[in-house]
């Protein structure tokens, strides 16, 4: 399943206010110049909720530091990181109810935004629901019947849509009450 989710990554359409106007991306955040929802920060990270998520939840983990390599990272920058992977999968998994994650850091190699970052993505759910008939379509996530990886992956991609502001906002702040 990783090796879907970093494929998902290579030649990632930029989200529009995200173009890259000569200074790294996730440094305009950090920098407050571009939007983004923030779940967590401390002096030398911050997460934030990814703007073209795989899933609901999808976050971002960022060292305030530019760096683009992850086995360039200080070791205080490191440990940083670490802390901050572990609290806001804590959170995230207490927020959404769904305690299966993949936890993804890329280096050159599907790194879509040269700064490094670590993205928590939440597993997909796929239950049956007494209630909901099971049906496979471009917005399913629920079926009923097991599927093969490749049926699992068509789901996931199919179901993947722009960042709603306004749930990103709410997500955001069940995550940082449980921080």
């Amino acid at each position: 399943m990783t090796s879907f989710i970093i494929k998902e990554h290579i030649d990632r359409k930029v989200h529009e206010e995200w173009r890259n106007d000569g200074r790294c991306t996730f440094c305009r955040v950090i920098d407050k110049e571009l939007p983004s929802t923030v779940v967590y920060e401390t002096d030398k990270v911050i997460a934030i909720l990814d703007i073209l998520p795989l899933r609901p939840g999808h976050t971002l983990i960022i060292p305030k530091t530019h760096i683009s390599h992850v086995s360039n990272l200080p070791p205080e920058v490191a440990a940083a990181m670490g802390t901050a992977v572990s609290k806001v999968a804590k959170a995230l998994t207490q927020a959404s109810q769904n305690t299966a994650l993949n936890i993804v850091c890329n280096q050159e190699y599907a790194q879509s935004v040269p700064h490094v970052h670590y993205h928590i993505i939440p597993a997909p759910q796929f239950e049956a629901s007494q209630s909901d008939p099971p049906r496979i379509g471009a917005q399913r996530q629920r079926v009923a019947v097991p599927r093969t990886m490749r049926e699992m992956h068509q789901l996931e991609y199919e179901g993947r849509s722009e960042l709603d502001q306004d749930e990103g906002r709410e997500l955001a702040e069940r995550i940082r009450a449980r921080l």
